[in-house]
């Protein structure tokens, strides 16, 4: 059975994307089939993925509001990936008067959830109607949270939300856990922020382990291609390994 696991935060620049892009790619490399959605109008997923968005002729729009089959672009680092661009920003304003709209996704996703073990979907960092959508289709929640206080901060909100959605649209979902993000073992707060994490939210979900502080994330996903691509022997690649087999267990 495919797992349609939704990453989600509200809070903006926590590193969803890239995770999105290397844990994929970390399942992919264990031999699982693995497709990406991106979700999110910036359209970051889609750009590191080595896609010019502006190019694209049809996205995760035309599924949503048209009802067009999945674009899925096929064999990029091992996965495929559906794109989206700057359009889908006006999705959320046309989805407001759409019959069903929050199954949107979940339908669309329907007919090819049997070619894949896994579907990651890359939500946008706000609480809006297409994070809804995300997480209606979803089976499974990964919530990704810098090691800062602000981020952490706004982690009751994000779990309202899920509480909601659950409640309401999506009885059967399940937090798979959480992944502390860009963490920096020298900085006393980042660690201090872990520690809280840990307290607080592992009778929730599982604590993945810490994905560490690295400008090779970015240098990586400048040139297009996971971080495991670029620099072969960084020890964040082994973090990564370690929360796709975490996944495995779902």
């Amino acid at each position: 059975m495919s797992r349609i696991i939704t990453l989600f935060n509200q809070c903006g620049g926590v590193g969803k994307s890239t995770l999105t892009m290397n844990l994929g790619y970390a399942l992919a490399n264990r031999s699982h089939r693995v497709l990406l959605v991106d979700l999110d109008p910036q359209a970051s997923l889609t750009t590191f993925m080595g896609l010019e968005p502006t190019e694209l002729k049809a996205t995760i729009y035309n599924s949503l509001l048209e009802d067009w089959k999945l674009p899925i672009l096929t064999s990029i680092h091992k996965m495929d990936l559906v794109p989206t661009n700057i359009n889908l920003s006006v999705a959320e304003l046309e989805l407001i008067s759409a019959l069903n709209r929050e199954s949107r996704l979940k339908n669309a996703l329907n007919p090819v959830t049997f070619e894949y073990e896994y579907i990651l979907v890359d939500c946008p960092p706000s609480l809006g109607l297409l994070s809804i959508l995300g997480l209606t289709a979803a089976t499974h929640l990964l919530v990704p949270i810098e090691t800062e206080f602000k981020s952490y901060f706004g982690t009751g909100l994000l779990l309202d939300t899920v509480q909601r959605v659950k409640t309401h649209v999506n009885q059967n979902l399940k937090i798979a856990g959480f992944v502390p993000m860009k963490f920096d073992k020298r900085r006393s707060q980042h660690t201090r922020t872990l520690e809280q994490i840990h307290r607080e939210l592992s009778p929730l979900g599982t604590i993945f382990p810490a994905v560490p502080d690295s400008t090779l994330f970015s240098d990586a996903t400048e040139v297009r291609k996971p971080l495991a691509c670029y620099k072969s022997k960084h020890p964040g690649i082994q973090v990564l390994s370690e929360i796709a087999i975490g996944l495995e267990k779902l």
